[in-house]
């Protein structure tokens, strides 16, 4: 390898941990970044994420710089002699298995309260929502004025999720398919939806606005398609809207003469 050649190679991977730790200092600046978090608990997991890209930063640049340094100092070009071999080392391949199983042990343990408030912790509450995840939309059951799910005043809605702003909401999430992701960016919720299964999710919205619902799991040719809205909005106007979509869904509704019903039954 000529001088030049080695130089070359040595600024190459020099370039590396510089336009990686540029990208990252740039990019919140022109909105290529995290969505904005209107959660309660999104604090919490944006603190992990910059805590854990924080440590593995500091990581990647050492190394790029490591391989910098190497590259530039031991150039081809000015070897004095054949290169020497060392065949491992019991110690040091110790050392490099202990440090990052006790990072991994530290990262599990530090994240476990979070981990708790996200998947443990449930409020102590009825559903507010049923969600279903079909190909490809996302199918919502809100309990009619008796408060209840399962009851024949239910409220369906497709791909249009409302949201009391500061109040406790419970998602009861299912699949009527195949595997779903149910992901709410901007509330930092993101929760598989499962064949078979029935499982909670839950969040507190802390501002109004419209947001989206993707699914994060490839489900199929229509995949890219399955989104839906989220709105957050004060308890008043979520009341008022909850009025209006069983207003519309019972005049869509046939009445039902109970003279007939009685003369079927009978």
């Amino acid at each position: 390898m000529s001088r030049f050649s080695g130089i070359l190679w040595s600024l190459l991977f020099l370039a590396v941990p510089v336009l990686g730790v540029a990208t990252f200092a740039v990019a919140p600046s022109i909105n290529v970044w995290l969505p904005p978090d209107v959660s309660e608990h999104g604090k919490a997991i944006d603190g992990l994420f910059y805590f854990i890209l924080a440590l593995t930063g500091v990581v990647f640049v050492a190394t790029e710089v490591a391989l910098f340094w190497f590259l530039w100092k031991y150039d081809a070009a000015k070897a004095q002699g054949p290169a020497t071999y060392i065949h491992g080392s019991h110690t040091l391949e110790v050392v490099w298995t202990i440090i990052p199983a006790a990072t991994l042990l530290f990262l599990a343990i530090y994240q476990m309260n979070t981990w708790a408030d996200v998947k443990m912790r449930r409020p102590a509450m009825a559903p507010s929502v049923e969600v279903v995840g079909r190909q490809f939309e996302w199918r919502l059951r809100y309990p009619g004025r008796d408060g209840t799910l399962g009851t024949p005043d239910d409220l369906f809605l497709v791909n249009d999720l409302h949201v009391p702003v500061d109040e406790d909401f419970l998602v009861q999430l299912k699949s009527m398919d195949v595997l779903h992701s149910f992901f709410l960016p901007n509330l930092r919720i993101k929760q598989d939806a499962v064949p078979g299964m029935k499982i909670p999710v839950w969040f507190k919205a802390t501002e109004t606005g419209q947001f989206d619902i993707v699914c994060a799991e490839l489900c199929g040719w229509g995949h890219y398609k399955m989104k839906g809205r989220v709105t957050v909005e004060s308890r008043e106007d979520f009341d008022r809207w909850l009025e209006s979509q069983y207003a519309k869904q019972e005049a869509t509704q046939p009445e039902i003469d109970p003279s007939a019903t009685v003369a079927r039954t009978e």
